[in-house]
């Protein structure tokens, strides 16, 4: 239908797609599916060997480099309009967040509510209603104060704009310890006699909740880990992060290029059974901290370590393993020479998530001391220039002929080894 609408043109009073108003049904996220729409249609125009200009129709490289601009201006509107729309989105979180809180504190109120019937309503209710208040209301403020920044999201998004798993782990055990005193403060300060009281100091002592307390040191330290492993392998040029428009609850579970990963999804997975054993334990001993088992706890321990090693274990540095002369059927065999083609085969050309046209075109191959663009060179559905393990360029006419040290530069900024050619005359 976006195709459709695309080659049909806008309609009559459209906005350019970039507003942001939450009721303009041409704001910024219709902008974005518009550019998109638009962008595909002429990709996959061009990959059918259609719309191009007489003038550069009679030579292959010629029509090869207008198609690569074309597309190249019409990838970097799409991202444009991809950045206004994540803009526009994360202003939003905020407004989300405060209805997401009405209505858990709601289920909450329903909850006890159903469980108070025969049983009568108690103080341990009071109190778990009330510290729910409490953190949904310093949530909604938190949010409302950091909206242009992603409001309750701001905590868990990482350097690439992407959810962070390992802050968002944290973050939930953070927000349950910290409900979870709330509810012992409210029963506190209910309380009626010394003997009650003391009870519910006593529910605070390290022995009883040692395997809670134990697992949110663990996880918080894991956060603070992760982040700096993270820093320092972009900075050494071990691994390859590209910056996401907007970030995604799919991020929680899958790499950079949305590909499920095995690390992230056993620790969320086993975090969140792990909490719902907490909450069920506090629900049945309201006057003290869960006491985690120590089993549960060294399971969540095993996950957090699992998913750690995951993070040390992904990535990697681009590399050149050879360069041939692209050949193309009936040419003879020969040397490079300058205005030839050659083929660079290696791997991790494309970093996860810099599969976008945008990022595609900002790969640059250095020859010598020439910088040469990577053509996009279209096919329905994609592209078959650039790709993760092998690239296609031309040889300028700049180069010297003699030896000469081809390079790799990809979307993230990392550089490849150097590898050496004879370019002849």
């Amino acid at each position: 239908m976006a195709v459709q609408e695309a080659r049909q043109g806008p309609e009559p009073g459209a906005h350019d797609g970039g507003c942001a108003c939450g009721d303009c049904p041409h704001g910024a996220r219709e902008g974005h599916r518009r550019a998109v729409a638009a962008f595909l249609v002429k990709r996959d125009e061009f990959a059918a060997g259609q719309g191009l200009p007489a003038a550069v129709a009679h030579s292959a490289s010629a029509s090869r480099q207008w198609v690569s601009e074309e597309l190249t201006q019409s990838a970097e509107r799409v991202a444009e309009r991809g950045r206004a729309e994540g803009e526009s989105w994360l202003s939003r979180v905020w407004q989300r967040t405060a209805c997401t809180v009405g209505a858990a504190v709601v289920a909450l109120l329903l909850v006890q509510s159903l469980t108070a019937i025969g049983a009568g309503w108690t103080a341990a209710r009071t109190a778990g209603l009330l510290a729910a208040l409490l953190v949904g209301g310093a949530l909604t403020a938190a949010s409302w104060l950091h909206r242009a920044r992603g409001g309750a999201l701001a905590p868990v998004i990482g350097e690439d704009n992407r959810l962070s798993t390992s802050r968002a782990v944290a973050a939930a055990w953070v927000l349950f310890v910290a409900y979870a005193v709330l509810v012992l403060v409210g029963r506190l300060a209910a309380a009626s006699g010394p003997a009650e009281r003391d009870a519910l100091i006593s529910g605070l002592d390290l022995a009883r909740g040692a395997g809670a307390v134990t697992v949110l040191a663990v996880v918080c330290a894991i956060a603070v880990l992760v982040r700096r492993v993270v820093g320092l392998r972009v900075l050494g040029q071990r691994l390859q992060k590209v910056r996401a428009h907007r970030p995604r609850a799919a991020d929680l579970l899958t790499d950079d290029a949305g590909r499920g990963t095995f690390a992230d999804i056993q620790y969320v997975v086993i975090s969140a059974v792990a909490l719902a054993f907490a909450a069920v334990r506090l629900a049945r001993r309201p006057d003290q901290l869960p006491d985690l088992p120590w089993g549960l706890a060294v399971v969540v321990l095993v996950s957090a370590a699992t998913y750690l090693a995951g993070k040390y274990a992904e990535g990697g540095r681009p590399v050149i393993l050879s360069v041939v002369r692209s050949r193309e059927a009936g040419d003879l065999d020969g040397p490079i020479r300058t205005g030839d083609d050659i083929e660079i085969r290696g791997a991790g050309f494309v970093p996860p998530g810099a599969q976008s046209a945008d990022r595609l075109s900002r790969m640059v191959v250095r020859i010598g001391a020439v910088h040469v663009h990577v053509p996009l060179v279209p096919v329905a559905g994609g592209f078959s220039n650039p790709t993760d393990a092998v690239l296609t360029v031309p040889v300028p006419a700049e180069v010297e002929p003699g030896r000469a040290e081809v390079q790799v530069i990809t979307a993230a900024g990392v550089e490849t080894n150097r590898y050496a050619i004879d370019v002849t005359d």
